[in-house]
């Protein structure tokens, strides 16, 4: 008898989940950003153009996209465009647009304060993939086609430092 009440008290300490402690873990050991470009712009000339109307519904289906995606950050440089496909995005997160400076972004501060979270960062056709290379530690990826406004970098990297990139094309419907 001593020996079956021995059991079961080994079984039902041995089966306890500390889930507490395991969402600590969790939270803190994969840091994902998603890097889209700025949607389609005006091209008329001016110095720092906003959206068109065809951007303006990208930057609406971006938001779309991200409605079932947790997002703890949202990031833009400083220009129209860029802010402009952020904003919708970051209202529905209810998350304010913080800017950046594409030559410096992925320093050990911002690195800090989105280790193991997920942050959306909205660039350019030249600063999307580049940021993509310097996570990476490589240089992989080359500019965006300047008439593609639909790829989206998901960038994973895990509390070991490894990385992945999965490239999708997310067209709108």
């Amino acid at each position: 008898m001593r020996y079956f009440l021995f059991v079961i008290t080994l079984v039902l300490f041995s089966c306890g989940n500390d889930k507490k402690g395991e969402k600590i873990l969790e939270e803190g050991s994969t840091t994902t950003y998603y890097l889209i470009r700025h949607a389609e712009k005006d091209r008329s000339g001016t110095e720092n153009p906003g959206l068109i109307a065809k951007g303006k519904d990208r930057a609406i289906y971006w938001a779309t996209y991200f409605k079932n995606i947790p997002l703890d950050a949202v990031y833009s440089t400083d220009y129209n465009r860029t802010k402009q496909t952020a904003a919708p995005t970051a209202t529905n997160k209810s998350l304010p647009v913080e800017l950046y400076d594409t030559d410096n972004l992925y320093n050990a501060q911002f690195q800090e304060a989105t280790k193991g979270k997920k942050v959306l960062v909205v660039g350019h056709s030249n600063t999307t993939p580049a940021l993509v290379n310097i996570i990476l530690g490589k240089n992989k990826y080359q500019s965006i086609n300047d008439a593609e406004n639909a790829i989206l970098y998901k960038v994973v990297v895990s509390e070991k430092k490894e990385t992945t990139v999965q490239i999708d094309t997310i067209k709108m419907e």
